[in-house]
């Protein structure tokens, strides 16, 4: 496995989309199903996002610092969301999409920022 500052990222948007899906998938494939199922299919789906979010945080936490890792899995969670719910889930591209990601771009200065 690459051991530098970018594996932590690659791991972590590998970890988001079986995230979106273990969270959300379900609302569109099985939402007839019963939720009992759905919870086990679900949990089976999470598993994967375990397998790859302990390794990009242990990994990452040699390049970075607690906070800079935080905020860096929060921009990819809605970058992989965003990308979820427009191919997906077929929910429309608002411009409350660009406003949302230009928050998190403040999130980031702030973090990385060195005082």
């Amino acid at each position: 496995m690459m051991n530098n500052a970018l594996a932590p990222i690659g791991l972590l948007i590998i970890s988001n989309i079986f995230m979106t899906f273990a969270w959300y998938g379900h609302l569109k494939s099985l939402k007839s199903s019963a939720l009992w199922l759905v919870i086990l299919i679900s949990w089976g789906v999470a598993f994967f996002e375990y397998v790859f979010q302990v390794p990009a945080n242990r990994l990452g936490s040699d390049h970075y610092s607690l906070p800079q890792l935080k905020i860096i899995q929060e921009v990819i969670t809605m970058v992989v969301f965003a990308g979820f719910s427009v191919l997906y889930m077929k929910q429309s591209l608002k411009l409350d999409f660009l406003w949302a990601g230009l928050c998190l771009v403040g999130a980031v200065y702030f973090i990385f920022r060195t005082p």
